[in-house]
């Protein structure tokens, strides 16, 4: 297994070097599906001028990163290539690590229902074996590496790549059940692009179930772990903002940052639900409307945190896909990490309803993208409705196949228990209807 990972390292380095020396590199760099004004090659290298002639780069409206990202190519600006390569290599190898350890995961979990008979018996079908699972950590590994929203975003050198190896190194830590590296990266990720702090109630459910601590409010043993968690979220979130100041000397950064991701003010045309709504909106509605938009990352983690309480790392996915969607500045970077996961979810094929439609919509969309932006901006043919109109069909593909799998791991956890031959109270063949 170790020498395919190889080859296939190997493999996705090589496409990526081939691309940093061809032509396609201006193109890919500039097109907005793959870079926003947070994460842009450009504005780094903006940011980088600005500060080299000692102005703070916070200082007008162009930059957006972080500090700590700023000083990082300040020393690193002649490697860039070679740095967002090895993100992605980083990224694919935690990934495929932590696909390994779920998988002895779900082994145990398996062997422990089946020693108490929590398993109908006639589940054998959807019981989960080694030989199905051994390839499960290479095909994560394969999806992220060779996915080609991936490649683009290490192509084009956006700041994505740092975020999403820095989430992945977040989720191999929790995995390994460290809750001090868990906290110190999930602090690092929201000290990138701030929501990742919805990844915090997943995080401390996995960190729980790893040392065995019962989750329920009402246990002094379960408060305390979510205390010391939080404590040292929070103390290494605060370390990390406190370490800007000190590089800069200055508070501008906040605004600039976390300010610009909330407050939304740049509608550069994206992937994303924001920007044509607000190009559209009355000043004194945008307010009220900015707050309901941002809302929705973070709306669903506690119900999903109570039905999927049980169920971590799948909880994690879910929350993954709807930063990425409800995001104000989402790049098909974001979308390129919670995909990674999809293999993992193989076993839930037989139950998912819309898969051939949604994956059709993705993958039109996705080329329709640059022929209806050069329609617009280019030709003058369509106007900015045409482009909006295939973002919201992206969207929607994004969210019929999240809710899709949701259902599949749902209806799948019920076969488990309840049986696959449901028989009514009549004596007739039931059929599930999720409600």
């Amino acid at each position: 297994m170790a020498a395919s990972l190889v080859l296939v390292l190997v493999v996705a380095v090589t496409v990526r070097a081939v691309l940093f020396r061809s032509s396609l590199v201006e193109f890919i760099s500039e097109r907005v599906e793959v870079v926003s004004p947070l994460n842009s090659w450009k504005r780094v290298v903006e940011g980088l001028a600005l500060l080299d002639l000692g102005v703070s780069p916070y200082s007008g409206n162009l930059f957006h990163e972080t500090p700590l990202t700023l000083y990082l190519f300040h020393f690193l600006i002649d490697y860039a290539e070679f740095v967002f390569m090895a993100m992605d290599v980083i990224t694919a190898v935690a990934l495929y690590i932590v696909a390994d350890d779920f998988n002895k995961v779900v082994f145990r979990k398996q062997r422990i229902a089946f020693e108490f008979q929590k398993y109908a018996p006639d589940v054998i079908t959807l019981v989960r074996t080694p030989k199905e699972m051994y390839h499960i950590p290479l095909k994560v590994a394969l999806f992220y590496l060779l996915n080609p929203f991936t490649v683009l975003t290490c192509v084009a050198k956006s700041t994505c790549a740092i975020n999403n190896a820095v989430i992945a190194i977040f989720i191999l830590a929790t995995v390994k059940g460290s809750a001090f590296l868990s906290a110190v990266f999930l602090a690092l990720a929201a000290y990138q692009s701030l929501y990742p702090v919805a990844l915090f109630a997943p995080a401390l459910l996995y960190l729980a179930q790893k040392h065995y601590v019962l989750v329920n409010l009402h246990s002094t043993t379960f408060l305390l772990h979510l205390l010391k968690y939080a404590v040292m979220f929070l103390g290494c979130l605060m370390v990390i903002i406190c370490l800007s100041f000190f590089l800069l000397n200055s508070w501008s950064f906040i605004p600039s940052t976390y300010g610009f991701i909330l407050s939304v003010p740049d509608l550069t045309p994206n992937i994303g639900l924001f920007w044509y709504f607000f190009a559209e909106m009355f000043e004194h509605f945008r307010l009220f409307f900015v707050c309901v938009f941002q809302i929705n990352v973070f709306f669903y983690t506690l119900p999903l945190s109570v039905k999927l309480r049980d169920h971590p790392m799948f909880f994690m996915f879910v929350q993954l896909a709807i930063i990425a969607i409800f995001k104000s500045y989402p790049t098909v970077g974001d979308v390129a990490l919670y995909m990674a996961f999809l293999p993992m979810w193989n076993h839930l094929y037989r139950f998912l309803r819309n898969i051939f439609v949604v994956t059709c919509m993705l993958i039109s969309s996705s080329v329709l993208f640059p022929v209806l932006w050069h329609l617009w901006i280019y030709a003058g043919s369509a106007n900015s409705n045409f482009y909006y109109a295939i973002t919201l069909a992206f969207n929607v593909g994004q969210i019929l196949l999240v809710s899709d799998y949701f259902y599949a791991y749902i209806r799948r956890e019920y076969h488990l228990i309840e049986g696959l031959n449901l028989k009514s109270k009549d004596g007739k063949e039931a059929h599930v209807v999720l409600k």
